[in-house]
């Protein structure tokens, strides 16, 4: 019987987030900020705006990237790859809002390096779920929760910009 977790408070793990990364950041001069779409755009834009990063977001799709993209197809909802500044030499924070497998993680490297050489690379999470498949892990991450591998947590985020995290029951696949 899988164990019942409370409902996380995600504004709680933001700021816990957000604590770190200004620590670890903290004399960086060519640090920037990428978000994976969806969820860990919207946490690497509030990122951002409160490490006064704002002129050195990216946001990147991984659609055409994942290993199980010939299996998947494309999804309905492809989003912009948008990195609008010098990649080469820069440090840069990787965000996502749930690290899980490390599959998507691995997608966003591939794709962050079609745009040049940083210096450094971390990893951004608001939450780390275990699970991991490949060898990546969160340089950053608000909290690590243990889920039952039937669930699964939705980042959502409100009209005034504040996120919640909804525990859901992943669909079985019957194909």
């Amino acid at each position: 019987m899988p164990t019942t977790i409370k409902q996380p408070d995600a504004e709680a793990l933001y700021q816990n987030l957000l604590g770190q990364m200004r620590t670890a950041l903290a004399g960086v001069s060519d640090a920037a900020i990428v978000g994976i779409h969806t969820g860990g755009a919207w946490v690497a834009e509030r990122l951002a705006a409160d490490l006064g990063l704002a002129a050195r977001l990216g946001f990147i799709d991984i659609s055409f990237y994942r290993d199980d993209y010939a299996r998947k197809g494309l999804q309905p909802h492809v989003k912009s790859t948008q990195i609008g500044f010098n990649v080469d030499r820069a440090t840069i924070v990787l965000v996502d809002d749930v690290l899980f497998t490390g599959r998507t993680v691995r997608a966003a490297v591939n794709v962050l390096f079609d745009y040049g050489r940083p210096a450094c690379v971390k990893f951004a999470a608001l939450v780390d779920r275990g699970g991991r498949e490949l060898p990546f892990a969160a340089d950053f991450v608000g909290a690590t929760l243990e889920l039952d591998p039937r669930q699964s947590l939705k980042l959502e985020r409100g009209a005034d910009g504040k996120f919640s995290i909804s525990l859901t029951k992943i669909q079985e696949d019957h194909a």
